[in-house]
């Protein structure tokens, strides 16, 4: 069986060292994150993923869900008592607002739980992460007495949270959407239509489900401008609190999946069930964005989260299988053959990971930093570039980690040779449940597209220019320091390559807008590969100034200095790909194919 331990080392170094989050006291709900409660928080959270989550992730791929003939789900053995922990423990409610029962601490650190929670049983970590989503939508958009209604039980996932988009006919294009909405003269609505692909959709974990569901109301304007948002709970919920009649809203079948067997893909059927409307009609996307944007940073974090536990037993294996002798002659003569991870081709294999991952791990935190200060900070310019920030990198941490999170987990897998191909090890299972990542809240191509067509042109480009501002006064300031040399070069170059395809996409993708799809992708690689140099120099220079006893800091400086020379380089391939255009692409008749 797969071990999972939680790098609560390297957290540690991100929050504290890397974010220093010790400096932003003077926020609410940072005055109470002190060092040691952070590390009291994510110790906890490191054994709960461990000792309760972790052993139930081979169970829920082998079990699945089950649907009853009355429609109810039955989730895998454990997954009711482990959910049932995780809400007593308080888990979902240390970033909520005191307001809704929450301890209000800032939500990077729930990022952190989640990460843990998401390695150690990716399906299982669904269910709350949705209800989550779910959960800050209607804060957003729900009036007073929606938020008072459903709020707190939410907030502490005693009740779920799902949203129900996708129908047989539309997944990207949502304004095809044909569910209707009949309003009832009460502020209450009949809502009758089908969904499909709902993740939590229906499940014996919690007493009620809480479905946001887009519909068009009577009469609304055809395309995304017609389109309402509303609350439909499972059960309908009384003044008082309790629990009433079963609304008509069903899980008509489950979806058989590639992976995350343990989470219900329910189809939803919606026959006249009663729902009330979040916000006003016809904006009811505007509210989904919501959850949709925190939906995407969190899938980011699940391709981060499947690679980290993939590694972690590649380097488990690595160490232990003996396969032939080191190419400079025996290691471990004592022995009829030296582990791979003698290896170089292993080595490349395992360092890639390890670049990844924690390059990876503190571009989200770095990102999810901007979403606290975005709500949090007093000062009108800080909550500007958050705000900016937040929304130029979502779909580069949704697209560029899943994507790269994914081909690490396959690396993970080919390091175990044949042994990988098989369930006993579990790294099988790891790259099926990490091929989702890929697909779900907007495939990666529509990230892309939304970077490049929606992101960049945003405000006048007001945030990528500040990113490139940004990243030259970090050069600017290094440049003469020799220890950061390696990392100054590589992302000097970097940065003036992704400036150069910003331009190029500023000068052709209006011209003609397929310059711009064709070379989407490869932007978005382009961009993510930059950040993560920058990131990676910004933890060099601690790193430098924290280098003494600890080993930690020269292993951090090594795995940078790795991911500067090995991977790094590969943005170069990618601004030549962007800079061909649309016609390579395009040039092919359809009925050639």
């Amino acid at each position: 069986m797969p071990r999972y331990d939680a790098p609560i080392r390297d957290m540690q170094f991100i929050l504290h060292d890397f974010l220093s989050l010790q400096n932003y006291s003077n926020l609410p709900g940072f005055e109470d994150a002190t060092p040691d409660l952070i590390d009291a928080i994510l110790e906890e959270s490191g054994k709960f993923a461990k000792d309760v989550l972790a052993p139930l992730n081979m169970v829920g791929d082998t079990q699945g869900c089950i649907r009853n003939n009355d429609g109810s789900v039955k989730t895998p053995d454990g997954f009711k008592q482990a959910y049932s922990q995780m809400v007593e423990n308080g888990w979902p409610l240390l970033s909520k607002t005191p307001e809704m029962g929450g301890q209000g601490l800032p939500h990077i650190l729930q990022m952190a739980c989640s990460e843990m929670t998401s390695s150690a049983n990716m399906a299982f970590g669904m269910y709350p992460g949705l209800t989550a989503g779910a959960y800050e939508a209607l804060m957003e958009g729900g009036s007073d007495e929606l938020k008072q209604k459903y709020g707190p039980n939410m907030a502490a996932a005693k009740w779920a949270g799902t949203m129900n988009l996708t129908e047989p006919q539309c997944g990207t294009d949502l304004g095809l959407i044909k569910t209707k909405a009949v309003a009832q003269g009460d502020s209450s609505y009949k809502i009758t239509g089908q969904k499909i692909w709902i993740s939590g959709g229906e499940q014996d974990l919690t007493e009620n489900i809480i479905h946001l569901v887009l519909a068009r109301i009577e009469g609304a304007p055809d395309g995304i401008r017609g389109i309402s948002l509303f609350v439909v709970p499972k059960f309908i919920v009384n003044d008082d609190g309790s629990l009433g009649a079963r609304n008509l809203a069903t899980c008509g079948g489950l979806e058989e999946k590639m992976g995350i067997h343990g989470n219900a893909t329910c189809v939803m059927n919606f026959d006249g069930a009663s729902g009330w409307l979040v916000g006003e009609e016809n904006k009811g996307m505007r509210t989904m964005f919501v959850m949709m944007n925190q939906a995407r940073l969190g899938v980011g974090l699940q391709g981060l989260s499947q690679a980290e536990v993939a590694y972690q037993n590649a380097v488990d294996f690595a160490q232990d299988r003996l396969q032939m002798r080191s190419l400079k002659g025996p290691v471990a003569p004592d022995k009829p053959a030296d582990p791979i991870i003698v290896h170089p081709d292993v080595r490349r294999m395992l360092m890639d990971q390890k670049a990844f991952i924690e390059g990876a791990r503190a571009f989200a935190y770095w990102t999810a930093l901007f979403g606290d200060l975005q709500h949090k900070s007093p000062d009108e310019k800080i909550r500007e570039s958050a705000e900016d920030y937040m929304a130029l990198m979502t779909p580069v941490i949704k697209a560029f980690l899943t994507d790269r999170g994914h081909k690490m987990t396959n690396e993970a897998q080919q390091v175990l040779g044949g042994s990988g191909f098989t369930k006993e090890w579990g790294l099988e299972q790891f790259v099926r449940d990490c091929r989702i990542t890929l697909i779900y809240e907007g495939t990666n191509g529509i990230q892309a597209l939304d970077l490049v067509g929606r992101k960049l042109a945003a405000n006048g480009g007001r945030a990528v220019f500040r990113f490139f501002a940004e990243m030259d006064d970090f050069i600017g300031s290094n440049s003469d320091d020799a220890d950061m040399a390696p990392f100054i070069e590589g992302l000097t170059l970097a940065k003036t390559q992704l400036q150069e395809g910003t331009t190029w996409l500023m000068q052709n993708g209006m011209s003609d807008f397929n310059n711009a799809g064709a070379g989407s992708t490869d932007y978005l690689q382009l961009f993510g590969l930059t950040a993560l140099g920058y990131i990676w120099s910004k933890m060099a220079k601690v790193a430098f100034e924290k280098r003494g006893d600890d080993p930690y800091y020269d292993d951090k400086i090594t795995t940078g200095k790795y991911y500067m020379a090995r991977v790094l380089p590969e943005t170069g391939s990618h601004l030549a790909k962007l800079k061909t255009g649309a016609e390579p692409v395009m040039a092919l008749a359809a009925d050639r194919f």
